[in-house]
């Protein structure tokens, strides 16, 4: 199939060099045109007038963008270049009802939708490793899981239009409780005048070992927060899971707190960096107690 990609972020950049090497990509729209000018640099790839021109180019568009609002504009300048069985693979994190607004919207082209957001990081982008929860329809999956795997190494079908995003927000409610512990036991650790890279080993070997563990407590005990995922867009997905458990009349403890935590940290000018970030707070807990 050939592909295209919209929105060549953080996660999207990457997800389009891996579908390029596995000689899928055919080519790529971003708002700012210096990231596919770049790429088209790189690869050789054509970059797209428009979302629309880039419909017309492509049977699979995959898309890798921010937010709820910016998914349903791209759905929409989309449409005038759709062709019936056209695929849309949404790898962004959004609700899920956005995620059942952009399938409708595409099957009035006739086109197809599947909500795929994915996890790992920016290192399972480059690596072509992410996790990817799927939502939609199981033959069309298996229709387009050979360009799939050109960037996710796991994809799990979860159910029906909306599921693969229900269990994304899943995911990051326990990326928050895993944030919490991490950060908070390695400010304990410090307080303690622990060797935090011995510590870091020892425990990572045993029950508390975790993927956020080994691969950000290292650069943040060192005071290194480059963003692998920020701090500003887990909050804008964990206001999602908020508003999913109030509209089951519940309400998620640890994401309410965790929410305040980003707060302060996004005044704080800290929302840029990775969500390890957290760490900066941790610590204050402890020299507080000086």
């Amino acid at each position: 199939m050939n592909a295209g990609v919209i929105g060549l972020g953080a996660m999207g950049m990457p997800i389009a060099i891996n579908l390029h090497k596995a000689g899928h990509l055919t080519t790529t729209w971003n708002s700012s045109r210096a990231k596919p000018l770049e790429l088209a640099a790189q690869t050789g790839i054509p970059v797209a007038c428009n979302p629309s021109d880039l419909a017309s180019r492509c049977d699979l568009i995959f898309t890798s963008v921010s937010a709820d609002a910016d998914l349903l504009e791209v759905i929409a300048a989309l449409a005038p270049g759709l062709s019936p069985g056209n695929v849309v693979v949404d790898t962004s994190t959004v609700s899920a009802d956005t995620a059942r607004c952009a399938a409708q919207q595409l099957a009035q082209a006739g086109a197809h939708f599947l909500d795929a957001p994915v996890t790992g990081g920016v290192e399972g982008a480059r690596n072509g490793t992410l996790s990817m929860m799927v939502g939609g329809d199981a033959a069309l999956l298996e229709r387009v899981r050979p360009a799939l795997e050109a960037i996710a190494s796991r994809i799990v079908y979860i159910g029906p239009t909306g599921s693969g995003q229900s269990a994304k927000a899943v995911n990051q409610v326990m990326a928050a409780g895993i944030n919490q512990a991490v950060t908070e036991a390695l400010a304990f650790a410090q307080a303690l005048e622990l060797p935090l890279e011995k510590v870091i080993e020892a425990v990572g070997g045993g029950a508390a070992a975790n993927w956020f563990l080994s691969r950000r407590g290292p650069s943040m005990t060192q005071g290194n927060f480059a963003p692998g995922f920020r701090v500003a867009l887990h909050s804008k997905d964990l206001t999602i899971c908020k508003q999913m458990a109030a509209d089951l009349r519940a309400q998620l403890p640890v994401v309410e707190m965790t929410l305040i935590h980003y707060q302060r940290l996004m005044e704080a000018g800290y929302g840029d960096e990775d969500i390890s970030a957290l760490f900066r707070l941790k610590q204050r807990l402890f020299e507080e107690g000086k």
